[in-house]
């Protein structure tokens, strides 16, 4: 959390360490880079891949450019799962969440990773969570104390989806709920698009999302934003309070999602490939085409990712013993 303002500042400085470092220089580039993804296409996250994976080419990291294979399913894990076996030579990278490493540890106690199995390359994106009612909700419900009076006093439609169960956004609905001593019942999906076309469809009442995946549906006034997780409102939707301007201080992220390689990839690769990264971060078309969905283009050196990613860690731990769920519970 500490470190994050700190990558934005640092962004170019990082990306021109990368560059200067004698290690960022392989012997020779790959041919292709691989970006597997945990989620379908069509998110922010996606987004973040794509436009990264397609600027790696004719860098001293990779020959052409990189492509993204998607796999979905079990919150992110199984992108992550592929990686731990893949292998170490820089030729494939997860993109993930870092709820994946610094909260899945708390929640699946047979999870079939640990976090040393990966290594941290850059982080990509920042993300801000919010919190949407669609159809189902009566349209007089306008900010978030109204749609917890209604969920209070309708109890059997109280439900909110999420990309997944143990998600960062699962966790703050979770959060939300106990802090204001309202059920909500949660409702997983594999991944946000099929979340939020159940939103819009009314078959959910509301869903907890990366904000940015809301706002083509709320141009054409399909759902209503209420509250976003970040310290700061989104500089997406500057008109939505914050959970904590609203009285809820802990149902705060500023989630990222970041690039990781098999543990053991050697040093060499990884700065290769953190030069790289952070060059396409800077590329005016990508901190572009993730604004549209939301997301603040954000690089960093390999240190400050797993810098942030423990204090992710050490934050959640607590959080989620307080909010009770575990992928048996």
């Amino acid at each position: 959390m500490q470190h994050r303002r700190h990558f934005l500042h640092a962004l170019g400085s990082a990306a021109a360490l990368g560059a200067l470092s004698p290690l960022s220089a392989l012997a020779q580039a790959l041919d292709q880079v691989k970006i597997m993804y945990g989620f379908p296409p069509g998110s922010a996250g996606d987004s973040v891949a794509r436009r990264v994976a397609e600027k790696l080419g004719g860098t001293a990291y990779s020959k052409n450019p990189g492509f993204v294979e998607n796999k979905p399913g079990a919150g992110g894990r199984i992108a992550v799962e592929t990686l731990k076996n893949s292998p170490a030579d820089g030729s494939v990278l997860t993109l993930a969440p870092v709820s994946a490493l610094a909260v899945y540890p708390y929640i699946y106690p047979k999870l079939s990773y640990k976090p040393e199995d990966v290594t941290q390359v850059s982080i990509g994106a920042i993300m801000f969570h919010g919190l949407a009612v669609g159809p189902a909700v009566p349209a007089e419900v306008k900010t978030l104390k109204d749609f917890l009076a209604w969920a209070k006093a309708n109890p059997a439609q109280a439900s909110y989806g999420s990309p997944g169960a143990g998600s960062m956004p699962h966790l703050l609905g979770a959060l939300l709920g106990l802090r204001a001593g309202v059920e909500l019942k949660h409702v997983p999906y594999r991944g946000t698009v099929p979340s939020i076309t159940d939103l819009v469809g009314g078959q959910v009442a509301a869903a907890m999302n990366p904000s940015g995946d809301y706002l083509q549906y709320m141009k054409a006034n399909r759902v209503r934003v209420l509250a976003t997780s970040g310290r700061k409102r989104s500089p997406y939707l500057p008109d939505v309070p914050t959970f904590t301007e609203l009285g809820y201080p802990d149902v705060t992220s500023e989630e990222w999602f970041g690039f990781y390689a098999p543990a053991k990839t050697p040093a060499a690769t990884i700065a290769a490939a953190n030069a790289a990264i952070n060059a396409a971060l800077k590329d005016k078309s990508v901190v572009d085409a993730l604004a549209l969905v939301g997301l603040v283009a954000n690089g960093s050196t390999p240190q400050e990712m797993a810098a942030d990613q423990k204090a992710e860690y050490e934050r959640w731990g607590p959080l989620v013993k307080q909010i009770g769920f575990t992928a048996e519970s």
